[in-house]
């Protein structure tokens, strides 16, 4: 059991949190035909938007229904509705995603009110699926956000059934997944003979395809139709402690029984998803799955040793933390440094010793700390400020990744993505390794007597350049 330590700092420096907003908004881009609207002040959503297209490179939807002094006083129902309207009229999407933002929250908006008056005078709206989620920033953060917004469309669109479809499994993704990770994980359910519906399915509208023509909307996703008919599925895979609520929404709304993972990166992980299909399905194990855990026990075996004793500090959402830190550890690294944004059940649960709730100040200066030095820096990319002040390696995980290429398309689920993971993270100790290597005083390179005593000076001219 891992001890949380609370922040006790007058402000936030270097924020690690982002809002709950903005995750409610990414869940909603997993969508088919939707669009986010922020209920709030137009810097809400800019600030979503920058996040997104610098994480994505992609074009980004994203309304908001720009509220006012005024209007944030006098109440947004206008603003809601002309929003509604107008997106109605220009986009015609399938599904509206309206999320509140702590300066609506905190006026105390009847949102609920709002969207039933507003459909009593705007029936043209009645085709077009409109959820609700309440997110105030200032409770929570980012992945609970997510998970709000999962569960609220859950409640929203899913249609109670008695009817049962053997090989349909439902799979609640949680935020730190990538396109990547899910189009991995369709392949592994799709591999047993089952039908999968995801939900939110990033990788169908923000896997860097290019659409034929612009869209105001999210291209692919989950559909609507998809969502309706996730009352009749065997099964519900949850994927985090994030999505427990959700799952137990479908479970109370239409009796679909869930299983809840708490990561599905790891050897152990693997086995019990790969398990529980093949138990599902009543199929034997693909003979692609079984070479490929021979193959990850074999990257295992090679990796351990770069592994094995390393001092690693990671930061990042709770479930993105519990999935890192058990890699880690069960890699034979140590982990003296974890920080998280917002306090969840699964802190408790993580392989380490401490878990501080703070920012990435906290974690820079805990890395700092370690009475021996870190080796690896972990979170996303607003930590190479403090990678490079400390002068250690940074592996990016997590939103945002701004500094880099294909994290979208970065797998980390599975037998196959687990043994990216060690390699990736391997290569980077291997890096650093090569790099000690050449800044080193080559007289520590020179055998005794080959020219000069144990530990005597070496004349820059008699170094070998390469």
């Amino acid at each position: 059991m891992a001890e949380i330590l609370a922040g006790r700092k007058a402000c936030t420096v270097n924020p690690l949190k982002m809002s709950a907003p903005i995750g409610a908004a990414l869940a909603f881009l997993g969508m088919d035909r939707c669009l986010p609207l922020l209920h709030g002040s137009q810097g809400c959503t800019a600030f979503g938007l920058v996040l997104f297209v610098r994480h994505f490179r992609e074009t980004i939807p994203l309304q908001t229904t720009a509220m006012s002094e005024v209007t944030t006083i006098l109440g947004g129902q206008e603003n809601i509705e002309q929003a509604l309207v107008n997106i109605h009229k220009r986009a015609n999407p399938a599904l509206i995603g309206l999320c509140s933002t702590g300066i609506t929250e905190a006026k105390g908006d009847d949102v609920a009110g709002f969207l039933t008056d507003i459909r009593a005078r705007h029936p043209e709206l009645a085709g077009m699926e409109v959820v609700f989620t309440p997110t105030p920033d200032f409770v929570g953060g980012f992945q609970e956000g997510w998970g709000k917004a999962v569960e609220c469309m859950v409640t929203s669109l899913v249609r109670p059934s008695k009817a049962r479809t053997p090989w349909q499994v439902n799979i609640l993704a949680p935020c730190h997944l990538t396109p990547g990770d899910l189009e991995e994980l369709r392949e592994i359910v799709e591999a047993f003979g089952l039908y999968p519906v995801i939900l939110p399915d990033l990788s169908g509208s923000l896997d860097g395809h290019i659409p034929e023509t612009f869209l105001p909307h999210t291209l692919g996703g989950t559909t609507v139709e998809d969502v309706r008919r996730m009352g009749e599925a065997a099964l519900t895979i949850a994927v985090g402690e994030q999505m427990r609520p959700a799952a137990a929404a479908l479970e109370r709304i239409a009796g679909v029984p869930f299983r809840l993972f708490d990561r599905l990166t790891g050897l152990a992980a693997s086995d019990a998803l790969i398990g529980l299909l093949a138990e599902v399905s009543g199929n034997e194990v693909p003979a692609k799955y079984k070479r490929q855990r021979s193959q990850l026990l074999d990257a295992m075996l090679d990796g351990h040793f770069y592994f094995g004793g390393k001092r690693i500090a990671v930061a990042g959402e709770a479930d993105l933390l519990h999935t890192l830190v058990s890699f880690f550890t069960e890699m034979g690294a140590e982990v003296p440094v974890a920080v998280a944004p917002t306090e969840t059940p699964i802190l408790p649960q993580l392989p380490c010793a401490t878990v501080r709730i703070g920012d990435l100040d906290d974690f820079e200066r805990a890395a700092a700390a370690v009475e021996e030095g870190c080796d690896l820096l972990v979170t996303h990319s607003h930590g190479r400020q403090a990678a490079q002040r400390l002068d250690l390696p940074l592996y990016r995980a997590g939103i945002p990744s701004f500094d880099r290429l294909g994290a979208a398309h970065q797998v980390s689920v599975g037998y196959r993505g687990t043994r990216n993971l060690i390699f990736e993270v391997a290569n980077v100790f291997i890096a650093r390794l090569n790099e000690h290597e050449r800044h080193a005083n080559p007289a520590d390179f020179l055998p005794a007597g080959r020219g000069a005593a144990p530990g005597a000076a070496v004349e820059p001219s008699a170094v070998t350049r390469h």
